[in-house]
């Protein structure tokens, strides 16, 4: 084969055989295919697409080029070990919640994270916020915590789908990153050579997320699902709303904090709705629940009575974290400097702009624009208002945390701009699209 044929032929939107994706991923990875080369393949796909064989073939392809982890040694009698993905949003601190709570239910967690980039932190970001809590864990480290703890979370390692992070980094500097198919394969291909063998994923969209329309989310879904099925793998898609923040903290170590309140038993309707259907979603799947029902009342006992926070306690034990965080805030790094928000008048929350949040928290530092940037992960936003709540002229909205006082005000020029104050209470809204 030569790669200049395979460019010329999906240049033409013809599909590509499986001996031809495998020619196209070994090329390279042993640098056989110069990097302008595999840029205008990418591109290629960008305009003419994929059929499900050839993505199903790719995201195979990616997995076969690094390590795939084992985790047969955590689950002996043949349990499912699960993981979870999302897309990413604003204040999306529900992989902090769901992990705890389904390892105080009785199902192994194994699960490998990212660093944020943008406007907010990812997983490991918040983790980290945690004194003391390690997350570069090695592969044979990871398995060992599930196994004796139930539970770990790890950033990504660089020995599992190679090939992936050497096309991401030609889609960023091609304007390919948007392409279903690729962001599909790439998600699956990560998630599979992880280990997990069952895997909820929260696929989400509005103005805080990179797809802007429930469509546009429920197709990436429906290709993920499917590419899973195709490789013998069982995935949930969960289609969620991102066009407010996810509760009332958007901040790394504010989320942590809010995540210890839920499991706390204090909770914000939102997150509870998006948690609850995760949970129950993995209960009956894995069959430690018949039904929907009895999963909510497995998950209502399992934070009534404290296990699913005493699985937190474990997770940050496990991974060197300092657990006095769990009842003395305090021990986490402090902002020296709030900036309290008012309301210019009477209503209720209509609207709190999901972007406008993200942006001022990326203002505050709680942000990277690339992965070697420092963040700081006391920065961040607390909305005292959310959606529907009844508001007066002059109450506090929401309060800033810095440490920089131009940062400070920068932000809070920014921040009053994404609440709608409105003179009626607004509808109840549904977070949750669509499930496949």
């Amino acid at each position: 084969m030569r790669f200049v044929d395979l460019i010329d032929k999906k240049k033409k939107g013809i599909e590509h055989s499986q001996e031809e994706i495998k020619f196209i991923v070994n090329s390279l990875m042993d640098g056989t295919a110069e990097d302008y080369q595999v840029s205008a393949w990418l591109m290629a796909v960008y305009f003419k697409g994929m059929t499900l064989n050839e993505t199903a073939c790719l995201t195979k392809a990616m997995i076969d080029s690094g390590e795939v982890i084992d985790l047969s040694p955590i689950c002996p009698n043949g349990e499912h070990v699960l993981d979870k993905h999302s897309t990413g949003g604003v204040g999306d601190k529900i992989t902090l919640i769901l992990i705890p709570l389904l390892a105080a239910c009785g199902i192994p967690i194994a699960k490998l994270s990212g660093r944020g980039l943008g406007h907010t932190g990812g997983t490991i970001d918040k983790l980290e916020s945690i004194p003391g809590f390690k997350t570069d864990l090695d592969i044979e480290d990871l398995i060992k915590k599930v196994k004796d703890v139930g539970l770990a979370i790890g950033s990504q390692t660089k020995r599992l789908t190679p090939a992936d992070g050497k096309l991401y980094a030609l889609r960023d500097v091609t304007a390919t990153v948007d392409s279903l198919p690729l962001i599909a394969s790439s998600v699956v291909s990560k998630k599979i050579a992880s280990g997990a063998d069952y895997v909820v994923l929260d696929v989400k969209y509005g103005s805080g997320a990179f797809l802007k329309t429930p469509d546009e989310a429920l197709e990436l879904a429906q290709w993920m699902v499917n590419i899973a099925n195709k490789l013998g793998k069982k995935f949930h898609a969960v289609i969620t709303s991102m066009e407010q923040p996810l509760g009332r903290a958007v901040g790394n170590s504010l989320e942590v904090i809010e995540s210890i309140e839920f499991l706390k038993g204090n909770m914000t309707p939102d997150i509870k709705e998006l948690t609850y259907e995760m949970a129950s979603l993995a209960l009956v799947q894995l069959k430690k629940a018949k039904d929907k029902k009895q999963a909510y009342e497995i998950i209502d006992e399992t934070i009534k009575t404290g296990k699913a926070l005493d699985y937190l306690k474990k997770l940050i034990v496990s991974q060197g974290g300092d657990t006095k965080v769990i009842d003395d805030y305090n021990s986490f790094n402090q902002a020296t400097k709030t900036f309290e928000i008012t309301s210019d008048k009477d209503g209720y929350v209509a609207n709190i702009d999901a972007y406008k949040i993200a942006y001022t928290c990326k203002l505050l530092g709680a942000g990277r624009e690339k992965k070697t940037d420092s963040i700081d992960y006391s920065a961040g936003v607390f909305l005292r208002k959310i959606y529907s709540e009844p508001v007066k002229k002059g109450e506090t909205i929401a309060v800033l945390y810095a440490n920089n006082d131009e940062k400070l005000k920068q932000a809070s020029v920014y921040l009053k701009d994404a609440f709608t104050i409105c003179e009626n209470k607004p509808d109840e809204r549904n977070m949750i699209y669509k499930i496949i």
